[in-house]
């Protein structure tokens, strides 16, 4: 599992991870669509907190509500133009609504102090950098996959 194998990654500041998991999400989504990416989203989310004994902890929370947040966006990107929006854009956005809402709860519950937003420029540089990079690999994971469909067909012809 993705999650349980990124939180083995040393990071530089707590609450920087690669998302690894999200590039499954993008797949689904360009796939099946955003009902069983949700589904994937949610239950990566309960099984990766209960892997790692922190379910109902407070990284559960900003888990969760980071993953709604970036659920609602990708439900939204849906329905942008697909020529010009696709597994990259879709997961650029995902990301700064993942990190907009763990920020969103970390002010609110966490760190009620306003210095938690002097983070927000190294989150948003990390977001952008690893929203790109899973983006990438999900649209070729998806390529090579449309790739071997097509493949099948014209040899089964």
């Amino acid at each position: 599992m993705l999650t349980v194998a990124e939180a083995a990654i040393p990071l530089p500041l707590p609450g920087v991870k690669p998302g690894l998991a999200n590039i499954i999400t993008l797949v689904v989504l360009a796939r099946w669509g955003w009902r069983d990416a949700v589904w994937v989203a949610l239950l990566r989310v309960l099984v990766g907190s209960l892997l790692l004994g922190q379910f109902l902890a407070p990284g559960f929370f900003l888990s969760l509500v980071g993953s709604l947040a970036s659920l609602a966006v990708l439900g939204l990107a849906m329905h942008l133009p697909k020529r010009w929006f696709g597994p990259v854009s879709h997961s650029v956005l995902a990301a700064f609504a993942h990190i907009g809402g763990q920020v969103l709860v970390a002010r609110l519950w966490l760190v009620p102090h306003d210095g938690v937003f002097y983070l927000v420029p190294v989150f948003a540089l990390a977001a952008t950098v690893f929203g790109l990079v899973n983006g990438l690999i999900a649209a070729r994971l998806l390529a090579e996959e449309s790739a071997a469909e097509k493949d099948l067909v014209h040899k089964a012809m």
